[in-house]
């Protein structure tokens, strides 16, 4: 069966291009419509690179009065291979020339997204929202929102209406899937995803499947097992641990299956409780599938081991059944080991690390406290917040306690011109994905972080491709312990800010 669907297939591709070879005795509208059906079969076919180069086809095609059709084609392959930049320019021309479409303001707004800026997307889609209140892909935008904002019910919500009324769109199948995981329902998760698998194409081979699949299983381990189990009680108390500072890290001790306290780097950077092979081995953790994660290094994607915790004490909160990522396989030829890595934010909660008195404090509820500096923050699988390039570039920073400097994404660099017109000084950077080749280090950039300012200011470039692609949305940059070092620093997802008071 699978041979003949595929004869089929390459038969209408073939014909489909013997067409376009023909384009110069053809009308462009005819061009322009067979290029567009030619990129709908592509499209539905999970071939989104040859999808985006059939809607490029057709959008130089069309006559001025039928750019729409191809640019949203253009727009969601666009999204779909990680192409940022192209689908924000096209989603631009697309909103320009239909300001008030409903459909044109939710696409701005998924490609005001993927660019990483969540706060203008939100605005797009409520106003897309307002125009056509039953529009589903402003309810799938505006739940990514909530989300993002931490008021998942209210997401849940969103992500529901949407699916009424598009019940085949199997994005809003892995949003639904997304949040049930974030409100700790798993079961209910693997059933959202699995209906994403189902309706991928190319369902029974395509590795996204796999990844899929993965994960489904991963959840549906858990069975009757609470995720993050904590005694009655917890969620109204605030936890206080020491820390000490080890190489520009932040380090706590915590126990793992009631085994002797281990050191722990507090690394806001990871999705994920993270513990190293030998860990894994000495304590008898078994892992149950592998997993896709991304960094910064050559590897890139890293094919890592799913696991579960039974026990994870850190301080006098004591949790069970915690989600866990081993580094297996380990990587190779990095100048020093692996570490055990934890961040409350994984764990569900809101945190404050002082570095004037080593104290690092969390709870599901942070009181208000006196700050300098308050921005705004999102949560989309990593916390990040906003910041201001030379002065007119936005983008979206991973607020990272296990990194060590303030970075910008080559994206960021390329997109300032800096790459070719800044001096570059070559850098050896490794990070959770191996050595990063590409690293070099630039000076004379300015940054905003609301009024925090850091003028002529050298930053680290790093290759952020990966994860970028990994979480949807392209990153700006990192900041760590240089930028967070000087301050108390509260991260509240209640409350959706960065609070930042000076030590000094």
């Amino acid at each position: 069966m699978r041979s003949v669907y595929r004869a089929a297939a390459v038969s209408a591709l073939v014909a489909a291009a013997s067409l376009v070879i023909r384009a110069d005795v053809t009308q462009p509208s005819q061009t322009a419509e067979i290029q567009l059906q030619l990129g709908d079969i592509l499209f539905s076919e999970g071939k989104y690179l040859d999808s985006l180069d059939a809607y490029k086809n057709a959008l130089k095609a069309s006559a001025s009065d039928a750019f729409r059709r191809p640019r949203i084609g253009v727009i969601a392959s666009a999204l779909r291979v990680a192409e940022f930049d192209l689908a924000r320019d096209e989603a631009e021309k697309l909103f320009q020339a239909d300001p008030t479409g409903p459909d044109a303001m939710s696409v701005y707004g998924d490609a005001l997204w993927s660019m990483g800026l969540f706060q203008e997307a939100e605005i797009k889609y409520r106003d897309a929202l307002a125009a056509a209140p039953d529009l589903a892909r402003g309810h799938h935008g505006m739940a990514k929102a909530l989300a993002a904002r931490s008021h998942l019910d209210e997401a849940m919500n969103e992500a529901q209406a949407a699916l009424r009324l598009s019940p085949r769109d199997m994005e809003i199948h892995h949003t639904v899937g997304s949040i049930y995981e974030r409100l700790h329902k798993y079961e209910e998760a693997a059933g959202a995803y699995s209906n994403y698998v189902n309706l991928l194409p190319n369902k029974d081979h395509s590795e996204k499947a796999d990844w899929s699949r993965a994960e489904i299983r991963f959840l549906r381990s858990f069975g009757q097992r609470v995720p993050f189990e904590a005694e009655p009680g917890s969620d109204d108390r605030l936890y206080t641990v020491d820390f000490r500072l080890v190489n520009d890290k932040v380090v706590v001790r915590a126990k793992v299956n009631d085994a002797s306290a281990q050191d722990f780097v507090v690394d806001t950077g990871s999705e994920n409780t993270v513990i190293t092979r030998p860990t894994a081995q000495r304590l008898g953790i078994t892992p149950v599938t592998y997993t896709l994660s991304a960094g910064v290094g050559r590897v890139g994607l890293r094919g890592l081991q799913l696991a579960r915790i039974d026990s994870l004490e850190l301080g006098s909160l004591k949790l069970h059944n915690v989600p866990a990522l081993i580094k297996n396989p380990p990587l190779r030829d990095i100048p020093m080991k692996e570490t055990e890595g934890l961040s409350p934010i994984a764990l569900g909660y809101s945190m404050v690390i002082d570095y004037k008195t080593h104290k690092l404090t969390f709870g599901k509820h942070l009181p208000e406290e006196p700050r300098d500096f308050e921005l705004p923050l999102r949560l989309h699988r990593l916390v990040t917040v906003r910041g201001t390039v030379d002065g007119k570039h936005q983008a979206n920073f991973v607020v990272d306690t296990g990194g060590e400097v303030i970075s910008i994404s080559s994206a960021t660099a390329i997109s300032l011109n800096h790459v070719e017109t800044g001096r570059r000084i070559a850098l050896k950077v490794y990070g959770t994905s191996g050595w990063d080749p590409d690293a070099f280090l630039m000076p004379g950039v300015d940054l905003m972080f609301d009024t925090i300012s850091y003028k002529n200011f050298p930053v680290v470039v790093l290759n952020l491709n990966a994860p970028s692609a990994l979480l949807g949305f392209q990153l700006g940059g990192i900041v760590g312990h240089k930028f967070l070092s000087k301050y108390r620093v509260g991260i509240d997802l209640e409350r959706s800010v960065l609070r930042l008071k000076n030590v000094s």
